[in-house]
């Protein structure tokens, strides 16, 4: 065997091959920064124009992803390798892997129709497909829901979009709910008056729509009142809390033993 020719015919195509692979790798590097550079635009510019935060993650991740696939691929025609026909494997393992993974492409339809039909946005407290907490983005196939007790939690979009949807943070302001029971000893209508004399002095509660309490229903020790006061959203458990305060305040004041008292949401 004739080492010699035998170098000299590899080296040049080793060489070229190096050169390629050299030359594939800055391309990656540089279509990388200019991608990342023009998605950065873009998401600038639609800042600019007041456009809801969850649209422009929503749109930077899809735009990151697609120009890094078309990156991808004009690489691999660079190196020489039949584009088309690897376009034909992508599309046929497309295929497969969308018969397969159907609940990723549902996901990823059912977090495009929320981010067009915004039930919610990031930012908002929300009670849907068993998870409740403030939406911190809703990205392509999962949605990032922090729970009140700070567990980060992940729920697929399509479970999200296909079950019903509670946004606590789409109306100024909530009505707390809670009831207090009375034994037939005591007076409704006076315990009302003082829980109405209560509600307007607890921090935040709104004057408008004012307060209300009133008979909810009966039971065989009594009747069960209504306490309802109305509060902005960020001050809900505040007067949730300080109205439990109040009702067993002012059943306790009335004379109830401690064991008579029971309050509920």
């Amino acid at each position: 065997m004739d080492w010699n020719s035998l170098r000299q015919n590899l080296e040049p195509k080793l060489i070229d091959a190096g050169l390629k692979l050299l030359s594939a790798i800055a391309i990656w590097i540089i279509g990388r920064i200019i991608i990342k550079f023009f998605v950065n635009i873009v998401a600038d510019g639609m800042d600019k124009r007041n456009i809801d935060s969850t649209l422009v993650r929503y749109m930077r991740n899809t735009f990151s992803v697609l120009f890094t696939v078309l990156l991808g691929l004009a690489i691999a025609g660079f190196l020489g390798i039949e584009t088309t026909s690897f376009a034909a494997f992508i599309a046929a393992f497309g295929l497969a892997v969308g018969a397969a993974w159907s609940g990723m492409l549902a996901n990823f339809a059912a977090g495009a129709f929320l981010v067009v039909l915004r039930p919610f946005k990031a930012g908002d407290f929300i009670s849907e497909g068993g998870v409740t907490g403030t939406v911190e983005e809703i990205g392509m196939f999962v949605t990032t829901i922090n729970t009140p007790d700070n567990v980060r939690t992940f729920v697929g979009n399509n479970k999200l979009f296909s079950d019903n949807i509670q946004n606590y943070s789409a109306n100024t302001s909530r009505r707390v709910e809670l009831t207090a029971p009375l034994a037939h000893s005591q007076d409704p209508q006076e315990t009302i008056a003082k829980l109405q004399q209560g509600l307007s002095a607890i921090p935040n509660v709104l004057p408008a729509p004012a307060p209300t309490v009133t008979i909810l229903t009966f039971t065989s020790w009594g009747c069960i009142l209504a306490v309802r006061p109305h509060c902005r959203n960020q001050d809900y458990w505040q007067v949730y809390f300080d109205t439990n305060q109040l009702i067993r305040k002012t059943l306790g004041t009335a004379g109830f033993p401690p064991a008579e008292i029971r309050l509920s949401a």
